[in-house]
């Protein structure tokens, strides 16, 4: 299965390096848009959406966090790029790690886990919303994603984000919670030699710091960074200081 996913027009300065950036689930590339500016002054930068998010066309059929990164990879049109991803996101970039390592010359993986949540939480979930649609899960998403005082300094971005959760396509949504009740990379990670940066938020629940450290203690070049007053978007909650810690990380780790 080829699950539906589509990308953003590329920017930033032609001939520097290409930066594909991987959201997190119930949200679309709005995540990444107050980081891109500053991104976008050395690389080339395009965002994702999962399926049934944003732009992506609706997803009728089962697929898994594999799946995602192989239409990742089928759809770059670049022999080499960096990576960096959110959440479900971020387990797309483990597995282009795993799938696709000679694409990938750097990927910060971001507010996930090479496991995340229990399985049966997930299938709860996608329950939940094909019962209620993904509105019935904005007020518990709003407390798991933003630290205190997030949507106070970013208040129409938060709001937007939130409006994508409700404006997801509910079938989609189901199958990427069952797609992250299937996955696990765990005994994956000491086969990757990529250098990885796994990174978390200071007050997230859903990836907290033993999840950063175990991607970053588990591949052959890890390291781990934490972004301050964010818990699970700091694209949207600390986007300056998120991207200044990518910028400093894939800085001489390769070339596009």
């Amino acid at each position: 299965m080829v699950p539906p996913i589509s990308f953003t027009p590329v920017v930033g300065p032609a001939g520097a390096p290409l930066l594909v950036l991987g959201p997190s689930l119930g949200t679309s590339t709005i995540l990444w848009e107050a980081a891109i500016p500053a991104l976008a002054e050395g690389f080339r930068v395009v965002a994702w959406d999962l399926p049934g998010h944003g732009r992506s066309a609706p997803a009728r059929e089962p697929f898994t966090v594999a799946d995602l990164a192989d239409a990742v990879a089928a759809a770059v049109d670049a022999p080499r790029f960096f990576y960096a991803g959110v959440s479900l996101g971020g387990a797309t970039g483990l597995e282009l790690l795993l799938r696709h390592p000679d694409r990938i010359d750097a990927a910060a993986i971001i507010a996930s886990g090479a496991l995340l949540g229990d399985p049966a939480a997930w299938h709860e979930r996608a329950a939940q919303v094909r019962a209620q649609s993904t509105s019935s899960l904005i007020a518990a998403s709003a407390g798991r994603w933003f630290a205190e005082g997030s949507v106070a300094r970013h208040p129409e971005l938060s709001g937007r984000l939130l409006h994508a959760l409700q404006d997801a396509d509910d079938e989609s949504y189901a199958r990427c919670c069952e797609a992250l009740a299937a996955y696990d990379v765990r005994d994956g990670l000491s086969g990757i030699s990529v250098p990885a940066l796994a990174v978390w938020g200071e007050h997230d629940r859903v990836a907290p710091a033993a999840k950063a450290a175990e991607i970053a203690e588990g591949v052959e070049q890890g390291s781990a960074a934490m972004i301050p007053d964010a818990a699970h978007l700091p694209p949207a909650e600390q986007p300056d200081v998120l991207a200044e810690t990518l910028l400093t990380f894939f800085h001489g780790k390769g070339s596009a």
